[in-house]
């Protein structure tokens, strides 16, 4: 993930400063420049790698990437928050540990570029700028990834398609960083627009566009609390659907994917899946059902009942998949208790991050920052970032 340290503001132009930045690293222009923007997760938390329907909406943040080819081999990646350059060989692309680790995704981009693509971008130097807080489940890593493969691309003389971006995006991820997410960050990332949510199926890979009411706000409250997708967690999490989806495989012919599991055929089996297994499957069968919901709701522009949704969602996370924390349980509960507050949950992956909040355009920075208050008072730490959002184009390439 890109470090949350000197970022450009988020009320800044993302594109302003960009070229600069690139002279001010290696000195002359860049050949090739995209943007992709952070996105928040809406609702159905964990159910893209298990055949469910997961809904996110790409927000006002963005990583930037500017590029340049070289005539050798040597590739050169600048991280204006890490502030050093991570040197690597284009003809031996090999993984990073410790503080180079950031370098991993767009190393994994030129990798899967060659692998997917057949594509050589050959010896580069770039540089990386980003708006987006990392480890705050804003997947900072797919926006640096979608924005990497179009500049990248472009230096190898290609375009790539939406649908290729989130292959792309994907391949590096899974197979490179080693991380095992699913379709969601990339293909929210990639098919995002200004006021939609993104409604993705992710046994297909099939997505739709449904309008955000314009009376609905966003907001994001950042816990602090670093969460990272490749640990132990994580990883036993997944473990624990695959092995709640291979069970009901064997008892329903029907079922492929654990979202498939019907509320009836879960309560049949209560009592003979392990105890962790049952949370695990309980939470993604439910939160299958409330996407769909919230689905419906948004088309009607039922915010208030769309709120409720996101209630729920927090819950089963916190009780049956266990991937809350008491960090982002008690931003829940304060937003809950605020006027103008539709509904609350945990976005992203989950272990610490942040909160995504539901509002009105009647809730205030005062709110906000009382919320934030009230959290920095109850766990002794400095108040949380928090942030209203306005929902942003997908990844692109720049005009140089």
């Amino acid at each position: 993930m890109l470090s949350p340290d000197n970022q450009t503001p988020a009320h800044a132009n993302p594109d302003d400063g960009l070229p600069l930045l690139f002279a001010d690293t290696f000195g002359g222009k860049p050949d090739a420049a995209a943007r992709a923007p952070g996105r928040v997760e809406l609702i159905g938390n964990h159910l893209d790698y298990n055949g469910g329907r997961v809904a996110g909406a790409t927000i006002d943040r963005f990583v930037r990437v500017a590029a340049r080819k070289r005539t050798d081999s040597r590739i050169l990646l600048s991280s204006r928050g890490f502030g050093e350059t991570v040197e690597a060989d284009a003809t031996r692309l090999e993984k990073r540990t410790g503080a180079e680790a950031w370098a991993n995704y767009p190393l994994g981009v030129l990798a899967a570029l060659r692998r997917n693509k057949g594509l050589e971008p050959g010896g580069l130097e770039a540089v990386i700028d980003s708006s987006i807080r990392a480890g705050a489940g804003l997947s900072s890593s797919a926006a640096l990834e979608l924005a990497s493969a179009l500049a990248f691309a472009k230096l190898a003389g290609a375009t790539l398609t939406r649908e290729e971006l989130v292959t792309i995006g994907r391949s590096a991820e899974n197979d490179f960083v080693g991380v095992p997410t699913g379709l969601l960050d990339q293909t929210t990332c990639a098919f995002g627009e200004r006021h939609q949510v993104v409604f993705i199926d992710s046994k297909t890979g099939a997505s739709s566009l449904s309008p955000l009411p314009a009376t609905a706000r966003l907001w994001v409250f950042t816990t602090g609390v670093s969460h990272k997708l490749a640990d132990s967690a994580y990883s036993t999490r997944h473990q624990e659907c695959r092995e709640a989806a291979e069970f009901f495989r064997k008892r329903s012919p029907g079922v492929e994917w654990l979202a498939d599991v019907s509320p009836a055929e879960l309560e049949k089996a209560a009592k003979v899946l392990p105890a962790a297994v049952g949370k695990r499957a309980r939470h993604i069968v439910s939160e299958n059902a409330r996407v769909r919901q919230m689905e419906a709701r948004l088309r009607e522009g039922d915010l208030a009942e769309a709120g409720k949704a996101l209630f729920e969602s927090h819950a089963s996370s916190r009780d049956f998949f266990e991937n809350s924390c008491p960090e982002l349980d008690f931003l829940v509960a304060e937003l809950r208790g605020q006027s103008g507050v539709f509904g609350a949950r945990l976005t992203g992956g989950g272990f610490g991050g942040a909160v995504l909040a539901l509002t009105s355009p009647h809730f205030s920075q005062e709110q906000a920052r009382e919320v934030a208050g009230q959290y920095a008072v109850h766990f002794a730490v400095p108040q949380p970032k928090v942030f209203a959002c306005a929902t942003a184009p997908g990844a692109c390439l720049l005009s140089l």
